[in-house]
C-alpha cells in the first residue's frame, strides 16, 4: 500500500482511535514515550508536541519515511527513529531508553508476543500500554466470505485482546482494561484509491485476485456524502500497567 495514501486514510478515518490513544497516555512535557509500530508517525508526532521526547518504531521503510520527511516539514528535533521489527531491535543500542511511556497501538501482530512484551517491560521505566481490539474488526466482518474465493482455504483472523491477557496473566501481569466502542469509517474519494488500499488487506498478488476484489467491493462499498465507505463498530481494548 502506498504509505502516503495510508497516512491520508488513518488521519480522515482514524481520528476516533488516535484521540482515545492520547487521552489515555499519561504524557507530560518531561516524557519519554517509545512508540512500537508507529506507521507513519501520526501518533508520534502529536506526542512530540507534549512529551521531551520521541523514539518512534517502525518495520516499513515507505512509511518510516513519511514519518522522517514530516520530522522535516516541520522542523521536529525530539523524534529519533528505528527502522527496525520490533523483534530485531536491540534495546542496548537502537533505543535510548528507558523511557517513561511505552506503548504500542494495533501493532501488535507479533509472532512471539510473550518475548515482545519482555522486551517492552525492559524499555519502561514506568508504564506499559498496549492498544488493540475485542471482537471482530474491520476486515473480520468481510474476510469469512472473500478469502477462500482468493485463497482456496478459510480466512483465520488474528489473535485479539483475549490472547493478549492471557499471554500478561500468564506472566504474572494483571493490567488495567479499558474497553470502548469505535465506530470505524473508511472513506475512499474513488474506486480505485479504495482498491489499492484493500490489496494488502486481502493479500493480492495477481491481477485474477484483484478482478475477484474489485467485484467484492462493488457490493460492499456504500455511496456517503461523495465517497465510498466501508463501516463497522469495533471494541477499542487498552491495557496498562505500571512496571
Amino acid at each position: 500500500m502506498n504509505a502516503k495514501l495510508f497516512l491520508e486514510i488513518t488521519m480522515e478515518n482514524d481520528k476516533g482511535r488516535i484521540q482515545k490513544t492520547m487521552n489515555s497516555l499519561p504524557i507530560t512535557s518531561k516524557s519519554r514515550v517509545l512508540d512500537i509500530g508507529s506507521g507513519p508517525g501520526v501518533l508520534s508526532i502529536l506526542i512530540s508536541k507534549k512529551a521531551a521526547h520521541v523514539t518512534a518504531v517502525e518495520p516499513s521503510r515507505e512509511m518510516m519515511g513519511i514519518l522522517q520527511d514530516n520530522i522535516k516539514k516541520f522542523d521536529i528535533t525530539n523524534i529519533n527513529c528505528v527502522n527496525k521489527r520490533w523483534e530485531d531491535v536491540d534495546t542496548e543500542t537502537d533505543l535510548e531508553g528507558p523511557y517513561d511511556i511505552v506503548f504500542a497501538s494495533y501493532s501488535l501482530g507479533m509472532v512471539d508476543i510473550k518475548n515482545a512484551i519482555i522486551k517492552m517491560i525492559s524499555s519502561s521505566s514506568s508504564s506499559v500500554h498496549l492498544y488493540w481490539i475485542a471482537g471482530s474488526n474491520l476486515w473480520d466482518i468481510y474476510s469469512p466470505e472473500i478469502w477462500p474465493v482468493l485463497h482456496d482455504k478459510d480466512y483465520q483472523p488474528m489473535p485479539k485482546s483475549n490472547i493478549l491477557y492471557n499471554v500478561l496473566y500468564q506472566m504474572d501481569i494483571y493490567p488495567n482494561v479499558n474497553v470502548s466502542k469505535l465506530n470505524y469509517i473508511n472513506r475512499f474519494s474513488s474506486f480505485d484509491e479504495a482498491v489499492e488500499y484493500c490489496i494488502p488487506m486481502y493479500k493480492i498478488t495477481n491481477s485474477s485476485q484483484e478482478q475477484i476484489l474489485r467485484d467484492y467491493l462493488k457490493c460492499i462499498l456504500k455511496n456517503r456524502d461523495g465517497f465510498l465507505t466501508i463501516e463497522a463498530q469495533t471494541n477499542h481494548v487498552e491495557m496498562w500497567w505500571q512496571k
